[in-house]
């Protein structure tokens, strides 16, 4: 979602409908706090990856990080995802045979990087519930985007916030905010992904394209250099994909989406027979009908080494706090 067009007289305009928006977010946050509305916990330490604005922020290469980061240090994570924009009645599990319009584009993405059981669902208790019983090997759970989903109590809470920052600082509808910036006072730790706002930095890290139609088939980014190409991009921030092309020297003809677009191939028809270049996440919405002059660019978090030294002391917390 752009978000960050929203200035002047028309974020102003909306301004009085964010103070109401506030007001709400407030109202329900305090209701949960006093156990008004019900809440749930799994049993396993929960970490929450979120943020505070609406949007992509790198949440899912952080997701998959933790997970990987995590099975290397002798635990058994589960990832729970909303699945946005899939039809989605009951939890379910996300496999990689599964499809983008039934489980969501990076569940798709999360079960095949990190090779740890993915399910999705709105309701991310009975998510969690389901998964559990059907990996009763799972003993940390990791939700992707699940900051303001108070129906799953939680144990470690990480926002992430990317070059955008806040935008114009507004709540929606008139900015980017879903709660606000006070809210960063409650977490308990913040990953700056090419941001000056402190935090544990993040960066993403890719320069091999694998193509479409056999990703046996390797190139390294830089084999592109010079080359015009057609970028595609339906991610939170389409601009620092094609900034990551650019700087590896690649003459890019941008083509920015909304996030999570349900993309088909004519979205990918330019009238020409130069080669096109997708991310990771948009790729799996086109598996089916891919084409020898379709290449992917697979991205990798690299963390601040602290990070995860002090993510495994919270779950060592955690442990101690059931066994005291």
């Amino acid at each position: 979602m752009k978000f960050w067009y929203r200035r002047g007289i028309l974020a102003w305009l909306l301004w009085p409908v964010s103070i109401l928006f506030l007001v709400l977010v407030c109202l329900r946050r305090l209701a949960y706090a006093l156990r008004l509305f019900g809440s749930s916990h799994p049993g396993v330490p929960v970490i929450v990856v979120g943020n505070l604005t609406v949007g992509g922020s790198g949440k899912t290469p952080l997701v998959i990080w933790i997970a990987e980061f995590l099975k290397s240090k002798g635990w058994a994570p589960g990832i729970v995802s909303r699945g946005y924009g899939a039809r989605i009645t009951e939890p379910r599990a996300a496999t990689l045979a599964a499809e983008a319009a039934e489980v969501g584009d990076e569940p798709i993405l999360l079960s095949r990087r990190s090779g740890c059981p993915v399910w999705v669902g709105a309701d991310r208790a009975r998510v969690a519930a389901r998964l559990r019983a059907a990996h009763e090997d799972v003993n940390v759970l990791v939700l992707d985007d699940g900051l303001q989903h108070y129906a799953m109590r939680r144990d470690v809470e990480i926002e992430m916030v990317d070059a955008r920052g806040w935008g114009n600082g507004f709540l929606l509808p008139a900015g980017p905010l879903r709660e606000p910036k006070s809210r960063l006072r409650a977490v308990d730790a913040v990953v700056s992904h090419a941001s000056p706002i402190k935090g544990f930095a993040m960066t993403l890290q890719g320069d091999m394209l694998h193509r479409m139609t056999d990703a046996r088939e390797r190139q390294p980014l830089k084999a592109f250099a010079g080359q015009r190409v057609h970028a595609v991009a339906g991610i939170g921030d389409p601009n620092r994909f094609f900034l990551h092309l650019g700087k590896a020297g690649l003459k890019v003809v941008p083509h920015p989406f909304p996030d999570h677009h349900p993309f088909t191939p004519r979205d990918l028809e330019f009238g020409d027979e130069l080669p096109v270049l997708l991310t990771e996440k948009d790729a799996v919405k086109l598996r089916s009908v891919a084409r020898p002059g379709w290449w992917v660019l697979p991205v990798s978090a690299q963390l601040d080494p602290a990070f995860g030294t002090w993510l495994l002391g919270k779950l060592d917390e955690w442990r101690r706090s059931k066994a005291a």
